[in-house]
């Protein structure tokens, strides 16, 4: 009788009784994984994303786009947050782009690549079973045997199957599958990484396409004002009642306007393209939707997430946080190779010159081989050492990545607040410039100033709407921003089974 500690008889006659010696010492010999084991990094202890408190709400401007938006301390994120913005139109291009977009569809593909590494990883805990089979036709030398007999010609069958077996003593292969875990589990995140940017730059290249539309119309308004005035003073020159001078310097102001009309036409169908690009085309075939700021709804309420949760939304932090956990599981690997490796292995089949598996025809065996590195020139300790500096590596560009993550939230929030002051400046500007029109025009038709100087108040009503179509446009981009510095809300998304 053998006490529980003793090792299993492994000299047994049988393939199933050889299995079994396997598994059981398999089941005694395997221990504690090597290396460290990976604690989550605890989130920041910080109470805000800067040192003054946030306001309840921006100023308010009596313009669309102007309305107040409301900051509310840790309200959570919808996963379709871009449809806050209230445009069929663009609910309907970013579900396009999500369906085509090849960089979404190489993320897809990257994950699933590192699933089925992870799953091929998991294979190395089981043992290799493999079956041989072989005919010989052949002829011994008698010399061979110390006889004079002839010794026929014979066929010589033989088939076995044979079991082999590296047992994870240290954990070795374990932390191999660790790190392929968290490898695959880096891939997920940079798959949603993936998915919020095409969204924000769909959403982007919309409200680009917006503000470049309404810009290119005011601008060619300020080139129409300018070529009525140019005409104006042509045909006082003609009469005498203007300087030459005059002609020229508005023939100047009209090349100028006109000059700013090429650069907004450019970057429009640039956007356009870029557009297109998001949807998995090529240029020519550009998509149908164009997009006015007046369609696009600016939402009243913004989520401000708790700063102890952004760690765990921004997709970005968690792919670091990934890559982390592998290198200390790559530091356990590195480790269980300076020591011991234990293999197991056996087999059982026939061999014969007649009938396979017949009486007497049986072979089997049973073994076990033990390497241990002795002089590898260094090579596994200097292996070792990678891993521990690859590890630190890993840690100092978490840390980096969890600032940025807090510095982009910072530069939204703060951005968000000026951007509302911004559209209250121009829209008292653009305001201030219409009543002056207004009374340039009173003052014109009782004949008070001159055609010439009704035009300029027309010029610059129209620059000043120019400014307030583009700070408008920024504070959409800006609420963008807001949305994607915050994680996106990938948690909230029907399609995604949240990470633990």
């Amino acid at each position: 009788m053998t006490s529980r500690h003793d090792p299993p008889p492994c000299a047994c006659p049988g393939l199933g009784l050889g299995i079994a010696c396997i598994a059981l010492s398999a089941a005694m010999l395997a221990g504690c994984a090597v290396g460290p084991d990976f604690a989550r990094p605890a989130p920041p202890q910080v109470s805000g994303y800067s040192r003054e408190p946030l306001p309840e709400s921006t100023v308010a401007s009596d313009v669309h786009g102007g309305e107040a938006q409301r900051f509310v301390q840790g309200l959570d994120i919808p996963g379709a947050w871009w449809t806050l913005f209230r445009s069929p139109a663009l609910n309907a291009i970013i579900e396009r782009a999500l369906v085509a977009n090849p960089n979404l569809q190489a993320a897809q593909a990257a994950l699933r690549v590192a699933n089925e590494e992870r799953h091929a990883g998991e294979g190395a805990l089981f043992p290799t079973l493999s079956a041989n089979a072989s005919i010989t036709r052949e002829r011994i030398s008698s010399a061979s045997l110390g006889t004079s007999s002839t010794i026929p010609v014979f066929t010589l069958k033989t088939a076995s199957v044979n079991v082999t077996y590296l047992l994870d003593i240290w954990g070795g292969t374990r932390r191999q599958i660790e790190s392929l875990t968290a490898q695959a589990e880096y891939q997920r995140f940079e798959l949603e990484a993936s998915y919020l940017t095409l969204i924000s730059n769909v959403v982007l290249a919309a409200m680009q396409d917006a503000s470049l539309r309404a810009q290119i119309v005011a601008t060619q308004e300020i080139i129409d004002i300018e070529t009525q005035e140019l005409a104006g003073l042509k045909r006082e020159f003609a009469i005498g009642a203007a300087a030459n001078a005059a002609v020229l310097a508005q023939a100047a102001a009209l090349a100028q306007a006109s000059a700013q009309l090429p650069p907004l036409q450019k970057q429009l169908a640039q956007t356009r393209d870029q557009l297109t690009a998001y949807l998995g085309r090529f240029p020519s075939e550009e998509p149908t939707e164009t997009f006015d700021l007046q369609s696009l709804q600016l939402p009243d309420t913004l989520p401000v997430s708790l700063p102890s949760k952004l760690v765990e939304q921004r997709p970005d932090v968690r792919a670091s946080e990934a890559l982390l956990h592998a290198a200390s599981a790559e530091v356990g690997v590195a480790t269980a190779n300076m020591l011991p490796q234990l293999t197991l292995s056996a087999a059982y089949g026939s061999e014969t010159a007649n009938v396979l598996f017949g009486p007497g025809t049986a072979i089997w065996n049973l073994g076990a081989g033990l390497m241990q590195p002795l002089f590898e020139g260094g090579t596994l300790l200097h292996r070792r050492r990678a891993a521990i500096a690859a590890f630190d590596e890993a840690a100092a560009q978490y840390r980096a990545t969890i600032i940025t993550a807090f510095q982009n939230v910072a530069d939204a929030l703060r951005s968000l607040q000026s951007d509302a002051d911004a559209v209250n400046a121009e829209v008292a500007a653009e305001r201030a410039a219409a009543d002056s029109l207004a009374a340039s025009q009173r003052e014109f038709r009782n004949g008070a100033i001159s055609y010439l100087a009704l035009l300029d108040a027309e010029r610059t009503y129209q620059q000043a709407r120019i400014g307030e179509v583009q700070a408008v446009a920024t504070r959409y981009s800006d609420v963008v921003a807001l949305f994607q510095a915050l994680g996106g809300g990938w948690w909230n998304r029907g399609d995604v089974e949240e990470a633990r």
